[in-house]
């Protein structure tokens, strides 16, 4: 079974799949190590890693060789997020072909304007494109697709925009018939109301994924009961994560003077042996190495 179909699967059994925002293979081997049920190559983590803002200024070649390098060491479903698709209907097509190649199993489209601007910006420039030539990306991307099971996503920034649920639904009702097979709904407020209000308005023949990010208290149990929700994407937690780690871990050297406390509060070297398979490669050395 191909990863893209046990991503629809395991949405249809359990209702509800949850998706980590991975930046690096070591960060989506934790995330499959903790269980979660897919990867989001995260645009935002990436970004973040390379110290730059989220503005479309990574290239699709970055985004690639980080999505590549993750579904080379795991197995889970990876779920790419491509922003506004690189450009035109044309440049999704390329997108979409190169996005599975590489081990996709979902495309996540958006329909701002390009170059964009990260969703939860405070002030930021949200200036969304024409509905029918959005309806043109996501139609180039299903005839791109070679896996029926790929998910093509796609992503309203009405509500982030400020342009209302009225807004948002009209774009997403004429998303799905132009073939998405979900609509991912954002909000930047910092309660779910919005999206609590969107999930019961929605009347559309898809379901609907989420990213819990500026109104965190918005659960798996609370989501459940919207009854139409079956993707939460978690999308920046881990490069959230890491940077809390490395700066306090950096902080606490400079004031110690040295490693003598922090060592204690931090996993051994073995244990990033056995996330590198170290276990694996002496296995090799020994059977190859003559």
């Amino acid at each position: 079974m191909s990863p893209a179909k046990c991503l629809r699967a395991r949405m249809a059994e359990s209702g509800l799949v949850h998706i980590m925002a991975a930046h690096s293979p070591l960060s989506a081997i934790l995330a499959e190590e903790a269980g979660f049920d897919g990867l989001w190559a995260s645009g935002f983590e990436l970004s973040a890693l390379y110290g730059l803002a989220d503005m479309s200024l990574i290239s699709m070649a970055q985004h690639l060789d980080m999505l590549r390098a993750i579904a080379g060491r795991t197995t889970i479903p990876i779920v790419a997020d491509i922003d506004t698709g690189y450009g035109n209907a044309i440049n999704v097509m390329h997108a979409t072909g190169e996005y599975e190649r590489a081990g996709a199993s979902a495309v996540v489209i958006e329909d701002k304007t390009f170059p964009k601007v990260t969703s939860l910006a405070a002030d930021g420039r949200q200036q969304l494109l024409r509905v029918e030539e959005f309806l043109g990306k996501i139609e180039a991307a299903l005839a791109t697709r070679r896996d029926p099971n790929f998910l093509v996503i796609a992503r309203t920034e009405a509500l982030i925009a400020g342009l209302g649920e009225a807004e948002a639904l009209d774009r997403a009702q004429a998303y799905v018939k132009a073939g998405a097979d979900m609509i991912l709904i954002h909000s930047k407020k910092n309660d779910p109301g919005e999206i609590e209000s969107f999930s019961r308005a929605w009347t559309g023949s898809v379901p609907l994924a989420i990213v819990p990010n500026a109104y965190p208290d918005l659960d798996a149990r609370r989501v459940k009961e919207l009854g139409n929700v079956q993707m939460m994407i978690y999308g920046n937690y881990g490069i959230r994560a890491s940077s809390t780690a490395l700066r306090d871990t950096f902080r606490r050297i400079i004031a110690d003077g040295g490693v003598q406390n922090v060592h204690k509060n931090i996993v051994p070297v073995e244990e990033i042996f056995r996330l590198q398979r170290m276990g694996e490669v002496k296995a090799a050395e020994t059977r190859f190495l003559r």
